[in-house]
């Protein structure tokens, strides 16, 4: 690899991870993905044979040995099979994705059934912290044995993107309008459990950032008002941060779409960085990063129109631009990634022009 004329050595993943997360200076900007849903990167990067979807975790994880300086926990494919939850929701899988066939109620009085549900389990629900470390921690150097060096960027959730989207938009609206107060009470009890788990399994050790996935976005804003957030939302992220923050570990909030009107108001929270940029939707990285300087980016390179149908050429003149525009090799503050994930319409050798232009960007 060519060293970067910012840095007199090669760093290891991890410290060029802390470094980013820092806004400190490093020898080349950091990739970030996640790495389960492409078979032909797959085959490309361990050298096999693949057919449709037949592959393994395993696979997953030399591809991240090989790539990524951070990276989300691999998923197996999923199947196809159509699968049923205990509380009723049917799942299809199409082996890289899933949707929801079908509810457990159609209109807001089942929700609101459903939801009763969720917070009983939540009350009832046994609770060990010295068995969720350990199981925690045992699954988090599984993990890391299978993909070396590069830094484990796993979950957590406050629970807000679970009700809403398990209802659907417009029972949710409904539900709403008569008992918002089932609403608090089901977030106080899911994120006071959250809370509760990261007090116990959180470890900088293990790694130094954690990403709060809570899609609120469209391609034009918010879905939902800021009055609505600054009640059912954003004091949920705060709490969440702060367990993790206490921890020593850096928090990155991920959400799809256009959520710049928010972007303040997730600050206030005490989030550390945002991922899941997509350029077509008005978050360009560049001008981002540029804006709030203090803040930690990824997610910039377009997933759809550019890794999907552009050229090896074009994706690294995107990375360069981003790394040149941003100063990140000087500054820290921001990763390569894709604005969604490696999905399976991409080349491998777009995802390869990727990941041989953030070692070679000046």
């Amino acid at each position: 690899m060519d060293r970067n004329p910012h840095s007199d050595r090669e760093m290891s993943k991890r410290e060029r991870v802390v470094a980013t997360l820092r806004h400190q200076p490093v020898d080349r900007v950091a990739l970030l993905e996640q790495l389960s849903y492409n078979p032909r990167v797959i085959a490309d990067w361990t050298g096999k044979a693949i057919t449709g979807f037949d592959y393994t975790v395993d696979d997953i994880c030399e591809v991240i040995r090989q790539t990524c300086d951070l990276a989300m926990p691999p998923v197996a494919p999923r199947g196809t099979a159509r699968v049923t939850s205990e509380d009723g929701f049917v799942t299809q899988n199409d082996n890289w994705t899933s949707w929801c066939v079908s509810k457990p109620f159609s209109d807001e009085h089942g929700a609101r059934q459903w939801l009763l549900g969720l917070i009983q389990s939540l009350r009832e629900r046994s609770w060990d912290p010295v068995r969720a470390r350990a199981e925690y921690r045992d699954t988090m150097l599984a993990l890391q044995a299978k993909i070396g060096e590069t830094v484990i960027l796993n979950y957590s959730w406050t629970g807000f993107c679970a009700a809403y989207s398990g209802m659907g938009l417009e029972i949710f609206s409904y539900f709403m309008a008569e008992w918002p107060e089932l609403m608090t009470e089901y977030m106080k009890l899911s994120t006071a459990r959250e809370v509760a788990r990261i007090q116990a399994v959180g470890d900088s050790g293990l790694s130094p950032v954690i990403l709060v996935p809570e899609d609120l976005g469209t391609k034009h804003g918010p879905i939902f008002s800021p009055e609505f957030l600054q009640v059912y939302h954003f004091p949920y992220v705060r709490q969440v941060v702060e367990a993790w923050q206490e921890q020593g570990i850096a928090v990155i909030y991920h959400s799809d779409g256009n959520y710049r009107k928010v972007i303040p108001d997730l600050r206030a929270c005490g989030v550390d960085g945002f991922y899941c940029l997509e350029p077509n939707c008005g978050m360009d990285i560049v001008e981002l990063k540029n804006t709030w300087p203090e803040m930690v980016w990824a997610g910039g390179v377009d997933g759809v129109d550019l890794m999907e149908r552009g050229s090896p050429e074009e994706i690294e003149a995107e990375v360069w631009r981003q790394t040149r525009e941003t100063q990140a090799l000087e500054t820290g503050g921001m990763f390569v990634a894709t604005s969604g994930e490696v999905n399976p319409p991409i080349p491998p050798e777009n995802f390869r022009a990727m990941v041989e232009a953030v070692r070679t960007a000046r």
